[in-house]
């Protein structure tokens, strides 16, 4: 398949900028890939398609406070930083993207806070706005993290015009996020409250927890026609013993096996046996799934709607069929269903 079978014309009010009131209340498309049937729910409703020793993998990544503001030195220009990922815990070193990246050359200091306190060093130039920095910090790594965390804010998506606020801290991290380290939230976790895992697990569903560390290249645009030519960026992966148990155990007996969201789905299809079984694993994936694509471990998979001509597109494409998806996106569009990290969910079982 080419990049142009991936692009659709969105109405820009269907993006959400905010999200439900209540996370399981967002609107759910339960897509039926045999019987080719589209049904419209509630997000809470999810709790009717799984059955006892039905699996749920969540991605329990934590999303940090990534994005910083600083000044630079001699001009005082406000300067965005976007913390990607660290290099070097002892040396403090980060790659970043910087805006506007122009005026950010090796040699330049970024200063931070009010007080000035945190300072960082361009040490190299990595891409047109990556940068390598290193961070100056008088105190312990564990203060410097706190230093980081106090100064940078939620990295809400770039679509997402508003000012961040306060409660978009609590509301853009899933309520199972454990391990911190991702620039951006598994967004089909955001529809589950407490009180719906509870239910789910009362009704003797199980849970497997994979840990996936979100990236921006999960968003980069791809740029080639051919699809096979587009490079993915590299993401951490931990796929433990107990969640390998759990999800081996239902395959092996039938179970329905659900990938809440692509980066859950991108996980396990990461570390899969030549039995097709889901192996442990710690380390990176830069795997890139889409059509026509064979999925070893997931039967059923929970989604937000995406971007046009975007990875997790493909990916939802690959998984329910390309002409079943972009039937679901018309109705979705025509229904006035909501895009993106807020936005509505699909269901395809």
């Amino acid at each position: 398949m080419k990049l142009s079978h991936f692009g659709f014309n969105l109405p820009e009010e269907l993006l959400a900028e905010y999200p439900a009131e209540n996370r399981d209340e967002s609107r759910l498309m339960v897509l039926d890939r045999k019987k080719q049937t589209i049904e419209h729910k509630m997000f809470k409703d999810i709790i009717d398609y799984f059955d006892e020793d039905d699996v749920l993998i969540l991605n329990n990544t934590k999303v940090f406070p990534a994005r910083l503001y600083g000044n630079k030195e001699k001009t005082g220009a406000r300067i965005e930083v976007f913390l990607l990922r660290e290099l070097n815990e002892e040396q403090r070193l980060w790659d970043v993207l910087v805006d506007p990246a122009r005026k950010i050359r090796i040699g330049n200091k970024l200063y931070f806070g009010d007080d000035d306190t945190l300072v960082a060093e361009v040490i190299d130039n990595t891409t047109s706005r990556g940068r390598t920095l290193r961070f100056l910090y008088d105190g312990s790594y564990k203060e410097f993290r706190r230093k980081l965390n106090e100064l940078g804010e939620t990295p809400l998506p770039k679509y997402i015009k508003r000012e961040v606020q306060p409660e978009d801290e609590e509301r853009y991290q899933t309520i199972y996020a454990k391990n911190e380290g991702a620039v951006a939230a598994p967004t089909a976790g955001l529809h589950f409250s407490k009180h719906l895992l509870k239910r789910l697990e009362i009704k003797g569903v199980k849970f497997a927890e994979v840990t996936l560390h979100v990236g921006l290249g999960t968003f980069n645009p791809v740029e080639v026609e051919d699809l096979s030519k587009h490079k993915m960026d590299s993401e951490e992966l931990k796929i433990e013993g107990k969640a390998v148990e759990i999800v081996n155990a239902a395959k092996k007996n039938k179970k329905r096996i659900c990938a809440v969201g692509t980066t859950a789905m991108r996980a396990i299809e990461s570390s899969v046996s030549s039995g097709g079984e889901l192996n442990e694993v710690e380390g990176w994936t830069n795997k890139f799934i889409f059509p026509p694509y064979d999925f070893s471990i997931a039967n059923c998979m929970i989604t937000n709607f995406h971007t046009p001509k975007s990875t997790l597109l493909m990916m939802a494409s690959a998984f329910a069929g390309h002409d079943f998806i972009k039937k679901a996106y018309e109705e979705a569009i025509k229904e006035k269903y909501k895009f993106y990290s807020y936005g509505d969910a699909m269901l395809i079982i």
